[in-house]
């Protein structure tokens, strides 16, 4: 589906994934120290394969010819997006705070416009630059709690560069959906993810028993597992890859705005910590932002 074809509900669709993977971000960081990353990483996207598996299944038998055709750029994309990005993710937040997570997170869209730029030639006019500086600015908003200039203070430490690693990983795997097309539809392309993705984590996750860190079944680690594996993966991803393929790489990137944003309110719901005027400011900043890169792109 071309860009300029792209539906209001394509749009609306948009905001669903990053408001689930806040809420996936929370969870994780909460977790931290209690829940191991790549045990959470691999339950998850097990779970996950569970649940997609009785809908998927037949699919992938159905398009067998055409995922052996394209089985190169499938590898690749389970690998930069249910085997690396999650897992770079859950690791960023056991030593990170979530406040620099989020301001590197905030980086990805400008990672996949540029990537966009480079591989798919892309022209990014003027309207779009600067529609994707003021949704920053809206998002440093959040940051510095309505002092932007309170990022700069932020100091990077392995954490971060662990969610550096998983948001090149993300734009990566955002530019690879739209470059190279794999014929299957979004439901059949999920599940052939993550039927490549999760025995690609199992090493891994062996490698961390291995080293003594091992999962605790209690409810707080099974509701987790239960939001990552539904929402946080299935809703999430086919959501974004419906996205993607309807308004291309470069705009749906800049959707990532709202998860600094969304990050923010649920944290402020799961911790009782008080909504403030900048979180208003932000979300008006990061709307008008976003509608403001698209004008050019929906006339």
């Amino acid at each position: 589906m071309s860009a300029r074809h792209a539906s209001s509900t394509d749009y609306a669709l948009l905001l669903i994934p990053p408001l689930l993977w806040a809420g996936n971000a929370v969870v994780a960081r909460g977790l931290a120290g209690h829940l191991p990353p790549i045990a959470f990483s691999f339950w998850r996207w097990a779970l996950a394969l569970v649940l997609i598996a009785p809908f998927g299944l037949a699919g992938v038998i159905a398009q067998r010819a055409t995922i052996r055709a394209r089985l190169g750029v499938l590898v690749a994309l389970a690998l930069t997006s249910v085997t690396a990005y999650n897992t770079m993710l859950y690791l960023a937040l056991q030593t990170s705070t979530a406040v620099s997570v989020t301001l590197v997170a905030a980086a990805m869209p400008a990672t996949i416009m540029a990537l966009a730029s480079v591989w798919l030639g892309e022209r990014l006019g003027l309207r779009q630059w600067v529609g994707m500086l003021i949704a920053l600015f809206g998002v440093l908003t959040v940051l510095g709690h309505g002092d932007p200039r309170r990022v700069l203070t932020l100091a990077f430490h392995r954490g971060d560069l662990w969610a550096v690693a998983a948001n090149l990983s993300w734009a990566v795997y955002s530019v690879m959906l739209r470059r190279y097309p794999t014929g299957l539809d979004a439901r059949t392309l999920l599940t052939t993810q993550i039927l490549i993705g999760v025995p690609c984590i199992l090493p891994f996750y062996l490698i961390e028993l291995a080293g003594g860190r091992t999962l605790a079944l209690d409810a707080g680690t099974l509701a987790a597992i239960g939001y990552a594996g539904l929402l946080a993966s299935l809703v999430a991803y086919f959501l974004w890859n419906r996205g993607v393929a309807a308004v291309g790489p470069s705009v749906a990137g800049q959707f990532t705005y709202f998860i600094p944003l969304f990050t923010a309110l649920i944290a402020a719901l799961a911790l009782g910590e008080r909504v403030e005027p900048y979180h208003g400011l932000a979300f008006a900043l990061i709307v008008s932002g976003i509608v403001f890169a698209n004008l050019r792109l929906r006339r």
